[in-house]
């Protein structure tokens, strides 16, 4: 699996390129005990994840390293104030140049988690933009104004276009899933200036 990259760093807090198939915090038992936090803390110890990624999603993850910039960077997550833009390969050719999908999302099953569109779920809503086609497939910009689990997955899935490589909403589709976490734009904790990071995608096989 590749090493953790560094995106941005500073007394304040710390930007990384999170590889696919690394969870981003532990979770139960000894085979789920890696993860991108772990990492994080050998090297900053006092490391906080600030949001999460799914496990087979790549790119930018925030950390705080302090108290109160953690706690100003997650009310920013929180109320809505962080700006997330993702790149992603989806099966078939999408048409139209740009769009929203405006659909609730609710927990189907605790086991695997599984989420799906219904009526009754909490709002979601995700833009998206036409970056590139090919045969078969279509390279998206997706743009989650809200922050629900799974959200760009069950999305594009009940467009009829899933994700290429989901084990969970998408057809077999061989290599890992093509959704990466490409940017964000957000207010530093400490300065209160605009801080836009960009993490290119780095599938290779295009």
């Amino acid at each position: 699996m590749a090493p953790v990259a560094l995106v941005h760093a500073d007394p304040w807090l710390l930007a990384v390129d999170k590889p696919p198939g690394l969870l981003s915090q532990p979770g139960l038992g000894p085979q789920l005990r890696e993860s991108l936090l772990g990492q994080v803390q050998r090297r900053w110890p006092t490391a906080q994840l600030v949001h999460r990624l799914d496990r087979d999603t790549s790119g930018l993850l925030v950390l705080a390293l302090d108290p109160l910039s953690h706690r100003n960077l997650s009310l920013q997550f929180q109320q809505r104030r962080v700006r997330k833009a993702y790149l992603a390969e989806v099966q078939g050719e999408v048409r139209g140049c740009s769009g929203r999908i405006d659909a609730p999302l609710a927990r189907l099953t605790a086991r695997p988690p599984r989420y799906g569109v219904v009526p009754e779920g909490k709002a979601a809503l995700t833009r998206w933009r036409l970056l590139a086609r090919g045969p078969g497939w279509s390279r998206l910009l997706l743009q989650p104004r809200t922050g629900r689990s799974h959200q760009l997955r069950v999305h594009m899935a009940w467009l009829g276009h899933p994700i290429l490589g989901d084990p969970l909403y998408g057809p077999g589709y061989p290599g890992r899933m093509r959704l990466h976490a490409w940017g964000l734009q957000l207010r530093h904790p400490h300065s209160g200036a605009p801080l836009r990071l960009r993490c290119a995608g780095h599938w290779g096989d295009r």
